[in-house]
């Protein structure tokens, strides 16, 4: 009984046509890839021509605008040109025709004195001669005249007496000076309340080596302060007895609660102005009236310093940066008065 022949699992020739299909679907996707390229380089190239463009028309127009500006420029100074030469034509024609009344004049007196005998001669020279004299004479005084009323007013320097410096120990009235304004600070009380403030928050201090803190706003002042921690020495400790740490002052700092604080010093300067109403809270042969002063206003304080010495108060200028607020730390220095 002769075999049955086993069928093959494919065709003669599928696999070939299978290779072909894939080729051909390949080639379409590296088409694709191709022409997908090709556009974007053509949409690159489209926009930086149109970039292109509009940089040269803002340039054109650029330069057209230069250009109107130059040529606006350019007829301004050809009207300016004509305007002046016009204006030189018309002084010169009146220069001209003065010339010519002068000849004509001149022309008329010599004719005049040529009909006289000499007698008449020497005396009309001698008119024309005091005619002279005279209008000269008019001009010195004329200009004597002007020289008097163009005399500078003299100038009056008044003296202040400026004995030595020396530190101030006992009441000081503080003022701030800046833009021209001044305005009282009531350091005192600012400084009561951060003493209030400081005893309520020096607990802190045991879990921290620093505490920063601000009161007010008391008369358009807020008054920042620093407190550190500090250690008392053994010699301290075996001196007095206690040992442990305690709290003290390292710093202070003002900060306005305006840019435009107080008044203009000459308001000030005025009998009824807070300042005078401040500085009448103050005895004169007790306290030191301290003005902390900024650059813009230097002229101002000679002013206050001048008002000052005739009510009778010592003064200390305390003059600071323009960036430098009003503060003070137990290092600091105490002001000097004059």
């Amino acid at each position: 009984m002769q075999r049955p022949q086993e069928e093959n699992a494919t065709e003669p020739g599928q696999d070939s046509f299978l290779d072909i299909v894939a080729n051909i679907v390949g080639i379409l996707i590296i088409l694709v890839i191709v022409t997908g390229l090709r556009v974007r380089d053509a949409t690159v190239e489209a926009a930086s021509a149109d970039e292109g463009l509009r940089t040269q028309a803002a340039a054109m127009e650029e330069e057209r605008a230069t250009a109107g500006s130059m040529r606006r420029d350019i007829l301004a100074a050809a009207a300016q040109i004509q305007d002046l030469t016009r204006q030189r034509m018309l002084r010169q024609e009146e220069r001209d025709r003065l010339a010519t009344v002068v000849a004509a004049w001149e022309h008329r007196i010599r004719a005049f004195r040529g009909q006289l005998d000499a007698s008449a001669q020497g005396a009309y020279d001698l008119r024309l001669a005091l005619s002279e004299a005279q209008a000269q004479l008019e001009d010195l005084r004329r200009d004597l005249a002007a020289a008097e009323a163009a005399k500078a007013p003299p100038i009056r320097i008044e003296s202040l007496p400026t004995p030595l410096s020396k530190p101030v120990d006992g009441d000081e009235a503080h003022f701030q000076l800046r833009d021209g304004r001044v305005v009282f600070i009531p350091l005192k009380e600012l400084l009561g309340e951060f003493k209030d403030d400081a005893q309520r928050g020096a607990s802190k201090l045991l879990s921290q080596a620093e505490l920063t803190d601000t009161v007010g706003p008391t008369g358009g002042f807020r008054l920042r302060y620093t407190l550190v921690r500090r250690q008392i020495t053994d010699e301290t400790a075996i001196a007095t007895g206690r040992a442990g740490m305690y709290a003290t002052l390292k710093k202070w700092t003002l900060i306005p609660t305006s840019g435009q604080l107080g008044e203009p010093v000459d308001a000030a300067l005025a009998p009824a102005s807070r300042f005078h109403s401040a500085l009448a809270e103050f005895r004169p042969d007790r306290t030191t009236v301290t003005i902390w002063t900024y650059p813009d206003s230097f002229a101002e304080f000679r002013q206050l310093k001048q008002e000052l010495y005739h009510l009778g108060f010592p003064t200390a200028a305390r003059p600071l940066p323009y960036d430098v607020p009003i503060g003070g730390s137990p290092e600091g220095s105490k002001s000097a008065a004059e």
